[in-house]
């Protein structure tokens, strides 16, 4: 009995099998033959194990097998190519189709596994892979979706600049890539503390009209989240609507200021983003009317600003407290302190409350115009309201005290600001060094260069010559070379 159910499957595999086939005579019919009528990888091993494969050949073959119904077929030979001809190996042509294939017969698993197989296994740079995929996308056509495979297993493996770089191309040549693998770039950004490429995904996004959705929004809030911006938008943007915005306009608005920031910021295409935003309802009319007039003050140009000003009044967007700022930094910068001081009065009238930023741009226009006392008097209104200055302003109020022989106030006032959080920096110790040195107090430099140290900063050469002056000034030689010897040999400098 056993004899004859051995007899039976002999039949079978002859009738399945054609003879095995010479090195010299394999042909691609010949292995698509074999493989089509059911030959599995023993059976190619059994037939073909000893030809001399090529690239043109292994193509040729899972050409014949690009159909959904043979993908399997065409995966297998794949495998069975590079495994049993240790000496051969997949070009990226290869690879292409047999991604394609795979795609093409929804078999992403298997798609996404060759392409990092091709990606760490072969050692032409990553844009061949890419144009490799598109030489061969109409001789195995899979559809745009191998592109959005092709830039999430990039993300996947944390190669995120050629993920981008991919994108850019693929879209530059008329393919669209899906949200989902946006989503997939911005996230991996994130996770891996590239927050500058993910504002350039997300930047690039909206140029190219394919807009966030809700992942995109919180994968974009995390990361503001770890750069410790998003608490300064959501101020800025309290201050703009008077209530908390919704996570999209946080987002958009954080995109903006990024923006802003760059050397080559362009303020009418800011707008034109701006506008795009606002057609697709995450961003709000008094928001936009109030970034760009920010823009616009920060460049200087007031005329533009109150041209945009007008126009947000007549669509029915009030004023607010950063549109007041804006305008009164801007005045106090091109030295009209007059009408910088008219605006902070008017907004005071209005029910707009001045803040941090509102106060420091009095102080240090104030300061820099020579009107001292009005500029003690935005001081002690910012203190009684629990701000401090920023260092701009700080630096400019101490040093036309000290200018005015008042070192002893600025002293003071730095005191109760270091004392209230004030972040002292170099430059307000040097510009209270130089008071009290010009003055021939030596005693007091030293007591601010120690000061200084205890903070721990490290000032350099130039910010201790006050100190060295006075001591020399003093006849205090001997101190004075004690601390250029320390200082020198704390820099590494020749004494």
């Amino acid at each position: 009995m056993i004899l004859r159910l051995r007899r039976p499957l002999l039949i079978v595999r002859k009738s399945i099998h054609t003879k095995p086939t010479s090195p010299t005579a394999a042909s691609s019919s010949d292995i698509t033959g074999l493989l089509t009528n059911g030959g599995k990888w023993d059976s190619l091993t059994a037939h073909f194990g000893s030809i001399t494969l090529t690239n043109s050949l292994v193509e040729q073959v899972l050409l014949n097998l690009k159909e959904p119904s043979e993908a399997k077929k065409a995966l297998l030979f794949f495998h069975w190519s590079s495994t049993h001809h240790s000496s051969f190996h997949h070009s990226l042509r290869s690879y292409s189709i047999a991604i394609h294939i795979l795609v093409r017969s929804g078999l992403f698993i298997d798609a996404r596994a060759l392409l990092e197989s091709a990606i760490t296994k072969t050692s032409q740079p990553e844009s061949c892979l890419l144009d490799a995929l598109l030489s061969t996308y109409e001789a195995a056509p899979s559809g745009p979706r191998v592109f959005d495979i092709l830039v999430q297993t990039y993300a996947k493996m944390r190669m995120l600049d050629h993920a981008f770089d991919a994108c850019s191309h693929l879209m530059d040549r008329g393919f669209s890539i899906s949200l989902t693998s946006f989503n997939a770039l911005l996230r991996v950004a994130q996770k891996s503390n590239r927050y500058d490429l993910a504002w350039k995904v997300y930047e690039y996004m909206l140029q190219r009209r394919v807009y966030p959705d809700r992942n995109s929004i919180e994968t974009m809030t995390n990361v503001m989240c770890k750069q410790g911006s998003l608490q300064n938008i959501i101020s800025v943007l309290d201050k703009i609507n008077g209530k908390r915005c919704a996570p999209a306009v946080i987002v958009n608005s954080g995109l903006w200021f990024m923006i802003f920031k760059k050397d080559n910021f362009n303020v009418d295409h800011g707008i034109v983003l701006l506008k795009r935003l606002l057609q697709k309802d995450m961003i709000v009319d008094s928001v936009v009317y109030s970034l760009i007039i920010f823009a616009r003050c920060e460049r200087g140009e007031l005329d533009n600003a109150y041209e945009m000003f007008d126009e947000m009044l007549k669509r029915g967007c009030g004023s607010n407290a950063f549109v007041y700022t804006c305008f009164i930094g801007a005045h106090c910068k091109s030295g009209r302190i007059e009408e910088a001081i008219r605006l902070m009065h008017e907004m005071q009238l209005s029910g707009f409350k001045p803040y941090q930023k509102t106060y420091s741009y009095m102080i240090e226009g104030c300061s820099m115009s020579g009107r001292l006392d009005e500029c003690m008097t935005f001081y002690e209104g910012m203190i009684k309201h629990g701000f401090v200055p920023d260092s701009d302003a700080c630096n400019q109020m101490i040093g036309k005290l000290c200018e005015c022989g008042k070192m002893e106030k600025a002293n003071d006032i730095l005191t109760v600001l270091l004392d209230k959080g004030f972040k002292a920096n170099q430059v307000t110790y040097m510009i209270l060094m130089k008071g009290f040195g010009d003055a021939g107090n030596a005693r007091e430099v030293t007591k601010l260069y120690y000061e200084l140290r205890h903070r721990g900063i490290h000032p350099d050469p130039m910010a201790c010559e006050p100190l060295i002056k006075s001591l020399r000034q003093c006849g205090k030689f001997n101190e004075a070379e004690k601390f250029l010897h320390v200082i020198g040999s704390e820099k590494h400098l020749p004494l």
